[in-house]
């Protein structure tokens, strides 16, 4: 083992310090691998929640499987607590340490103890045990856990803020190392059953966390062809990764799954990237599906005909009116630009966290043929720029983005919450997003006068009722500054030493 110690354990060292000490400490590969799958630029790492998130998400909403973080007390009790906030009703094991147990390595001992304490088969299918920043950049090797106990799969994975970008991509993490697993299980003999048995028809396995009813409507939109949609991936369950290794095709509905798609790449699995939204995306879709199948023409359209008249008929009946910006760190955000473009909708800007990928290339060109502008890795500043600068009838984004619109007296929505907890696809897509978007441009009269109403208020250090003018001391703000950039060249020349 080769752990090290990094200044004053417990508190977040800069990026190129953490990724310093990760790389000395043996984990040059992991981190050349993350770069590889999840690239960064035009922006390092865009404003994102600990990715530590996203992994943490979607080992908690797997049945059977136990999660165990090993961290920083504080990045713990947060990334608990917004687990629990979105849903989680499962415990989460941490495993703490301290300088003496990193730097000894008994901080591995416990680690592999705690998983040989909870590796019980009647309860568990696997345990995932997730390196967070420190453990990560000091090398704690998860890679020597025992790959079983007790017949419990044991999946470790280093999940550290300064070597995955986004939250979003780190689902992508756990759900790509757990299909690496269930393929080498598959690879080696037979393997358990789905709970609700094989398809007598080719399957679509579906990459990327969807609305529940999207998964159901793809089902139906490609049940002309002869085909049924398989599990979605992250799955809920350890047997559904076999059957969705057990595929005739992968559709990327999310395109940045990196890891996962090599996974059924090596499994001899095609990949289909974009996904059914609207007309064109529909049809675009089908016809993709339908080459992938080695289909005919007549079935593809017998297929497109049996659905493309029901998504004309909702757009029509739901029309959207106005200018939108649209951002996000989803992943989505693309397939949710068609849609409100295809509803009548004026699209100048979108931005996306995610960076851009071969399966999104067909959503862009199509995108980019309608005159937007698509930003991938954007930063807050991006997407605040370009909703100052376009002033749009609503600003769908991340919540400063929202905050930023309201304070200008723009209608803004909430991306993650109001928009991405809709459908998308099919019919029932075409028809989901007009009565909260429209419903949040109708507002625009009440954003203004809400404006007028707080207008003198202040805002920041300033807000509120003053009986005389705000008592501002740039002379201490001077003081703080210099303060503060004393104490970064200390660190930076503590770095070189």
């Amino acid at each position: 083992m080769n752990e090290t110690a990094l200044p004053n354990e417990g508190v977040c060292a800069s990026t190129d310090t953490m990724k310093d000490a990760a790389r000395k400490a043996g984990k040059s590969d992991i981190l050349d691998q993350y770069a590889k799958d999840y690239p960064q630029g035009p922006h390092d790492q865009p404003q994102s929640m600990c990715p530590a998130f996203g992994s943490l998400r979607v080992g908690l909403r797997m049945r059977r499987t136990a999660t165990v973080l090993s961290g920083s007390a504080c990045c713990v009790y947060g990334l608990t607590f917004v687990s629990h906030f979105y849903g989680a009703r499962r415990s989460v094991g941490y495993v703490p340490f301290n300088s003496e147990t990193l730097v000894t390595g008994k901080l591995f001992e416990d680690i592999r103890d705690s998983v040989h304490d909870l590796a019980d088969p009647d309860r568990y299918d696997a345990i995932v045990v997730t390196n967070l920043c420190v453990p990560t950049a000091s090398g704690v090797p998860l890679r020597l856990l025992p790959s079983e106990v007790n017949g419990v799969r044991i999946i470790g994975i280093d999940v550290p803020g300064f070597g995955i970008p986004t939250h979003a991509e780190a689902k992508d993490v756990l759900a790509g190392a757990m299909l690496n697993y269930a393929r080498q299980e598959a690879e080696a003999g037979p393997v358990a059953a789905p709970a609700s048995g094989k398809s007598d028809r080719p399957t679509v396995t579906l990459l990327g966390e969807m609305f529940p009813a999207d998964p159901m409507t793809i089902a139906q939109l490609i049940a002309p062809l002869g085909l049924a949609a398989g599990p979605t991936v992250p799955c809920r369950e350890w047997r559904e990764l076999y059957a969705a290794l057990d595929c005739g095709a992968v559709a990327a509905i999310h395109p940045f799954y990196t890891s996962s798609i090599r996974e059924f790449q090596a499994a001899g699995r095609p990949v289909l990237g974009s996904a059914p939204v609207g007309v064109d995306g529909t049809a675009m879709w089908l016809r993709g599906l339908g080459d992938v199948f080695g289909l005919s023409d007549m079935e593809v359209a017998a297929a497109q005909n049996a659905s493309l008249p029901a998504i004309k008929s909702a757009l029509a009946a739901t029309p959207i009116s106005g200018t939108i910006t649209l951002s996000g760190y989803e992943g989505s955000e693309l397939l949710v630009a068609r849609l409100l473009i295809e509803s009548g909708a004026t699209v100048p800007y979108v931005g996306t966290a995610c960076p851009q990928t071969e399966w999104s290339a067909a959503d862009a060109e199509w995108l980019a043929a309608k005159g937007v502008t698509v930003k991938y890795r954007a930063s807050l500043e991006d997407d605040r720029a370009a909703m100052e600068a376009i002033k749009p009838d609503l600003s769908i984004g991340t919540t400063p983005v929202v905050q930023k619109a309201k304070e200008l007296g723009i209608p803004g929505l909430y991306f993650t919450n109001l928009i991405s907890a809709r459908p998308l696809m099919g019919a029932a897509g075409a028809g989901s997003l007009a009565q909260v978007v429209n419903g949040a441009i109708a507002n625009k009269d009440r954003m203004v006068a809400m404006r007028t109403f707080f207008e003198g208020v202040g805002r920041e250090d300033t807000a509120g009722i003053w009986e005389g003018d705000p008592n501002i001391r740039s002379d201490f703000r001077e003081l703080n500054r210099k303060k503060l950039e004393r104490a970064a060249k200390a660190a930076k020349a503590q770095e070189m030493i």
